[in-house]
């Protein structure tokens, strides 16, 4: 059992790492366009996408890619 818990905190751990990775390639990915086209909003509650999904034809072709795999659907 305890063996156990202690790979499941490991498998836990790689796949936090992992997800943290790829939000901050996406955060890198829509910097700027986060800074030009919502600079005043709050993070959080999906206020950025939102934002961004409002000038989604006038993104980055990264930041787009972003926004529109994070869009709810």
């Amino acid at each position: 059992m305890k063996i156990f818990l202690s790979a499941l905190g490991l498998a836990a751990a790689l796949c936090s790492n992992a997800a943290m990775a790829q939000t901050a390639a996406e955060r890198e990915a829509c910097k700027a366009d986060f800074e030009k086209y919502c600079p005043g909003v709050q993070p959080g509650g999906g206020r950025i996408m939102e934002c961004l999904g409002k000038h989604l034809d006038q993104l980055t072709p990264q930041c787009k890619s972003v926004v529109e795999a994070n869009m709810p659907k």
